[in-house]
Order: structure tokens, then C-alpha cells, then sequence
């Protein structure tokens, strides 16, 4: 079963809604402390900020390739797992998971700025969050594989 480029693009319109979501959720982290600043600041000892910011650093450093990993997993979970899910609602699922630990790298500078750490922060690991929703944003090659590998499973 083939689907035209239009009705392929309109499957993927909710993939996409949950993508600008996710982005949304980085601008409002970013609003947030704009509008609130120096209110929601703790002003944690700098010594103590350093260590947690280098420890979340390395955590969204590393959510790169662990991402394009769990991304490959969930993708052939979606082409092989028994069930009569459709080929969309599996594909949603992957994206939802996705974005979540995407936008999961801008909480780590909403926190860092929380602990008193500047805008500078808050901004590179907002950044980064955005870059990893941009690197694994739905794609409707990964879209198409699921849908040819359910209508060449056997019922």
C-alpha cells in the first residue's frame, strides 16, 4: 500500500503539532525567566552551580548519540512490535518520546537559571534543545518505512 506525498505530509501533520509544542515549551522556559528573572533565582553557591551544570553539560552532550540510538531502536520497534497500531499512531509515539527528551536539554537551563546561573546558560542549553528537535525532527522516510513494513506483515 503506497500513500501519495499529500496524504504521507497530512499523517505527519500531528507529528509536526507535537514538534512546534515542544518548541513552544522552549521559548515559554526562556519568556519565564525573562519575565521573573531575579524572582526565581536561589543563587546557589557558584562552586555548587559549576559541578551541577558540568554534570548536566556532559548529560546533554551525550543525549546526541543516545538519542540517535533510542531513535533507531523505536523505529524498528515500530516496523516489527505485533499489535494492530497503526503506522501513524506508532510513528507519533516515537516522535512524542523524542521531543520530550529534546526539550528534557532546555529544562537543564531552566534549572540551571533557577540555581542562579545567568542567561548565558539558559541559552546554550536552549540551544541545544532546539538542535536536537531539529536533528530528529519527523521525517517522512522513517514514516514510509513503517507503513511498508506493516502491509508486508502477515496478518
Amino acid at each position: 500500500m503506497t500513500l501519495s506525498e499529500q496524504q504521507l505530509q497530512s499523517d505527519l501533520l500531528m507529528a509536526g503539532v507535537i514538534r512546534a509544542l515542544a518548541l513552544m515549551s522552549l521559548i515559554a522556559l526562556v519568556v519565564i525567566c525573562h519575565t521573573y528573572g531575579n524572582k526565581i533565582q536561589l543563587g546557589m553557591d557558584e562552586q555548587q552551580r559549576i559541578l551541577i551544570r558540568t554534570i548536566l553539560y556532559v548529560v546533554a552532550i551525550t543525549t546526541f548519540p543516545l538519542m540517535k540510538f533510542m531513535r533507531h531502536v523505536l523505529l524498528r520497534l515500530n516496523q516489527t512490535a505485533k499489535g494492530n497500531k497503526t503506522a501513524k499512531s506508532r510513528y507519533l509515539v516515537t516522535i512524542f518520546v523524542s521531543m520530550t527528551v529534546a526539550a528534557s536539554i532546555g529544562i537543564y537551563g531552566f534549572v540551571m537559571f533557577i540555581l542562579g546561573d545567568s542567561f548565558n546558560t539558559l541559552y546554550i542549553f536552549i540551544l541545544l534543545s532546539a538542535l536536537v528537535m531539529y536533528l530528529y525532527q519527523p521525517k517522512i522516510e522513517e514514516y514510509q518505512a513503517i507503513i511498508k513494513s506493516l502491509a508486508a506483515k502477515p496478518l
